[in-house]
């Protein structure tokens, strides 16, 4: 199951869902510039850019069964790389898995305003959560992280829906009942595949996976058993 990161986040950010999962599915968590293994290349304020880099990393092994899983920045990095798998000829992955995002289609209101000024934008970011305290009250921290989190924030913001081939893969979606996205936006991922569009809503706020990572991780589970690729 590839996995990819929410704005700020890295190929780090998943890494404990493996502890919920059977042996057989195995998290494959990707690297995009400006983070990890990769913090010394810029940063990407183009969803559309990232969706390249990540492709080029994985376009090569997507020919045996597998899913792609995104929380909010990531939702959308999976619409976009499951675009990319099919304008290829590549096969299609079993199913998309998104939390935390509202159908592409959807009017992006903005989570936070990437052009804040810096105590500001650092107050967002304490109220959105989902990033440890130990690095938002660490200046040294914040000040090598800063450029990283408005580039992912820019790209999300500047973000241009065009609506491109339908296709043929199921999306399971899940959202907070205390965050922006609603309802009735998550269900606007329905108009992006011919295939069902299940949406599921968890008690919490922006960042509810982290408290229900069990979970979670038992909805992408009964899925993907349903598709016969467990052994």
């Amino acid at each position: 199951m590839f996995c990819f990161p929410f704005a700020g986040g890295s190929k780090y950010s998943y890494r404990s869902y493996q502890d919920f999962l059977p042996a057989n599915i195995v998290l494959r968590n990707v690297e995009i510039p400006g983070r990890g293994s990769r913090a010394n290349e810029t940063p990407l304020a183009s969803l559309e850019q990232i969706a390249d880099d990540i492709f080029t990393q994985i376009k090569g092994e997507l020919h045996q069964p597998y899913a792609f899983y995104g929380h909010s920045m990531g939702g959308l990095l999976t619409y976009l790389l499951s675009q990319r798998v099919v304008a290829n000829g590549l096969p299609n992955p079993l199913s998309l898995f998104i939390t935390g995002a509202i159908g592409p289609s959807a009017k992006y209101r903005g989570l936070i305003d990437y052009r804040l000024p810096r105590t500001e934008f650092f107050d967002q970011l304490k109220k959105l959560g989902g990033s440890p305290e130990e690095v938002l009250n660490n200046e040294l921290l914040m000040e090598f992280f800063e450029p990283v989190l408005r580039a992912d924030f820019e790209a999300v913001a500047t973000y241009q829906y065009q609506q491109k081939t339908v296709m043929n893969i199921p999306i399971s979606v899940i959202i907070g009942d205390r965050e922006k996205a609603t309802l009735e936006e998550a269900k606007r991922w329905s108009l992006e595949s011919t295939m069902p569009v299940d949406v599921q809503v968890y008690e919490g706020d922006h960042f509810f996976i982290f408290h229900h990572q069990e979970s979670v991780i038992k909805s992408i589970t009964e899925k993907l058993n349903t598709k016969v690729i467990l052994s």
